[in-house]
């Protein structure tokens, strides 16, 4: 059986991080992710998938991750059954993050924009001679 999940989107909310009574590191998210198609003269729609991390996981999530930035998500999808406050069945699932990664360049903290490489005339290169180069 095959039981893969990959997933980009959003950030809902910044993660936090919590800890089960044996001091696990867990925390769950939600990504907004766009569908990839749109009925004719309406707007796509977007999905909001809840992800749940452990441990390591979890706390590089918690650690590097904000509200409002993209996301990849590699992982596996868990569904569970219980009857709600009304006596309805439900059905609920969840991903359960194997590896996350960033999806988007790091943002400048001063501008907010996406990171860039310094100019190649600006002063902060240094020419190195040839003939001290070891091939």
């Amino acid at each position: 059986m095959l039981n893969t999940a990959i997933i980009m989107g959003r950030l809902v909310a910044d993660p936090e991080l919590r800890r089960t009574d044996s001091d696990i590191s867990v925390t769950s998210f939600t990504l907004a992710v766009d569908r990839s198609y749109a009925k004719s003269a309406t707007d796509r729609q977007t999905d909001f998938i809840d992800i749940v991390a452990w441990r390591n996981t979890a706390d590089f999530v918690c650690k590097y991750f904000r509200k409002g930035q993209l996301v990849a998500v590699q992982g596996s999808i868990q569904t569970r059954t219980y009857t709600d406050k009304e006596g309805h069945k439900r059905k609920d699932f969840k991903v359960f993050a194997s590896n996350v990664h960033f999806a988007e360049p790091k943002r400048d903290k001063k501008t907010d924009e996406p990171h860039k490489a310094p100019d190649v005339e600006s002063d902060e290169f240094e020419e190195v001679p040839s003939d001290d180069l070891p091939f």
